[in-house]
């Protein structure tokens, strides 16, 4: 079947694509800009095409002749306004999809309780309302609906895990307490491929969820013992609220407030799968669905051995810049900021591009740690993502990656290393790394170049306060890349 996916730059939809081309199918993946694929592994085996979910005209040319389309699309992090984005990009997809005579449309929704729709957290409730939209389209639909997503880089894994390694004594909601059914990675994915060869004559929701029903209390303490951590000691109290909650999840895991907060609103709720019809229409995967303690392994082994695929920062933060660097000085007619600084390295270029490629995270930016972690507190107060994002491989960079308040915006491998601000900041902002050869042939160039370009005079007057401080921090990091770059080859000597 020829198949189409959507939001294949966030966290299931990078997952899916390869599970997709491993059962047979033609992908077609759609992307506002598809460039940003290019470092997927499976980017040479489909079709790439520029569409974007809000232009109908756009997205109807686009699912011309699909005969299955996968909406896996949501609006969260966009601010208090997320469900009227949501409602409407629905509407636009449902639209195009009938028009262009789509077969079927899959949504993976989100798994709620059996309760008034006013009732509902803000969250929940939107995805309720998305897939009741897409099942009213005149398409075939499917809509499976999840509760917590148990893997490797999924945003509700990456709170408990935090949560869970960082405070061995915690006070929470009363949510804590709360029964949820949580879910694989892999047992999602094995039904969103089987949802694609549902009957003709099947049009509903179904609820997906692992083996087991737990609290989040009992799903902290699984996730301590398969960690080899102590058991933690977990109270809850009915003073926080929502609101409350999400700013302390903010500050102790990397996953931003304006993600968090109506994630940790929808845990005041109970989920629990009221049916497993989809057995019906999809078996369960051989060997059957994924226990917690055995999903929470796998998770926990793919993390620390650097093995994230995707992550939930795989999508851009909301509002970042999506500009390319500017080459000309008077790009837009305004100015353009830039601290240049050049260095002759004892060490092949390899060496240096070693170095260049695993920088961030828990590497470390080869600078002022003080300063770095300073920026990165400031920028987490004011809504960004700070770095606690780290990095999703450990060694190696592909296009898009996030890398602490970094997004990768190019990469030549061996040469050339471009990095976009995804902090709060009065402009856009680039850090430019290359490599190239020395004017002796002896060794290698570092080249490394940080672009600003102001909005506005809030913008002028940031960029002339900081500057003093561009000795140190990118003065620093020239030096101490150098520094570990010929230690490198030294020893490989």
């Amino acid at each position: 079947m020829r198949i189409a996916v959507t939001g294949v730059t966030g966290y299931v939809g990078g997952r899916l694509v390869p599970e997709l081309l491993a059962a047979g199918h033609d992908v077609v993946a759609l992307a506002r800009q598809p460039a940003r694929l290019a470092g997927r592994d499976w980017a040479g085996r489909v079709e790439l095409v520029e569409a974007d979910a809000t232009d109908l005209v756009q997205l109807r040319a686009a699912l011309d002749g699909v005969d299955v389309a996968y909406y896996l699309i949501h609006s969260l992090g966009t601010g208090r306004t997320f469900e009227a984005l949501d409602r409407r990009v629905a509407r636009t997809f449902a639209q195009s999809a009938r028009e262009a005579g789509v077969g079927r449309i899959v949504y993976l929704g989100g798994l709620s309780p059996d309760i008034p729709d006013e009732e509902l957290s803000p969250h929940l409730a939107s995805r309720k309302e998305v897939g009741e939209i897409l099942l009213a389209s005149g398409v075939r639909t499917t809509v499976l609906r999840a509760a917590v997503i148990l893997g490797s880089g999924s945003a509700s894994f990456e709170m408990m895990r935090y949560l869970t390694e960082r405070l061995p004594a915690m006070t929470t909601p009363r949510w804590v307490d709360n029964r949820i059914q949580p879910i694989a990675i892999r047992d999602v994915l094995h039904y969103l491929v089987g949802a694609a060869s549902m009957p003709g004559d099947v049009s509903r929701g179904f609820d997906i969820g692992g083996p087991d029903v737990l609290t989040y209390r009992e799903m902290m303490q699984r996730y301590a013992r398969v960690a080899g951590l102590p058991r933690r000691f977990i109270v809850g109290v009915p003073v926080l609220t929502p609101r409350l909650s999400s700013l302390w999840v903010g500050l102790v895991t990397p996953v931003p407030s304006g993600i968090a907060r109506p994630l940790v609103a929808s845990l005041q709720h109970e989920v629990v799968c009221r049916e497993r019809d989809i057995a019906r229409h999809v078996p369960d995967p051989p060997g059957g669905l994924t226990g917690v303690d055995r999903a929470i392994k796998l998770a926990h082994e793919r993390i620390h051995d650097g093995e994230v695929t995707t992550r939930w920062s795989s999508a851009s933060v909301p509002g970042a810049p999506s500009d390319p660097l500017p080459s000309d000085p008077d790009w837009a007619g305004g100015s353009l900021y830039a601290d240049v600084r050049e260095a002759v390295v004892a060490a092949p270029r390899d060496v240096l591009w070693s170095v260049l490629e695993e920088i961030g995270g828990e590497n470390g930016w080869y600078s002022w740690p003080v300063a770095w972690r300073l920026r990165g507190v400031l920028d987490r107060l004011v809504g960004g993502p700070g770095l606690r994002r780290g990095r999703r491989d450990r060694q190696h960079l592909v296009v898009d990656d996030a890398l602490d308040f970094w997004r990768v915006e190019a990469i030549e491998p061996g040469r050339r290393l471009l990095l976009r601000a995804e902090m709060r900041l009065p402009g856009l902002a680039w850090l430019e790394l290359r490599t190239d050869e020395s004017p002796d042939g002896r060794g290698s160039l570092f080249r490394q170049r940080a672009v600003f370009h102001p909005r506005g005079l809030i913008g002028q007057l940031y960029w002339w306060a900081v500057a003093p401080f561009h000795g140190v921090v990118f003065g620093g990091m020239r030096r101490n890349v150098t520094a570990e770059a010929e230690r490198r080859a030294l020893a490989r000597s």
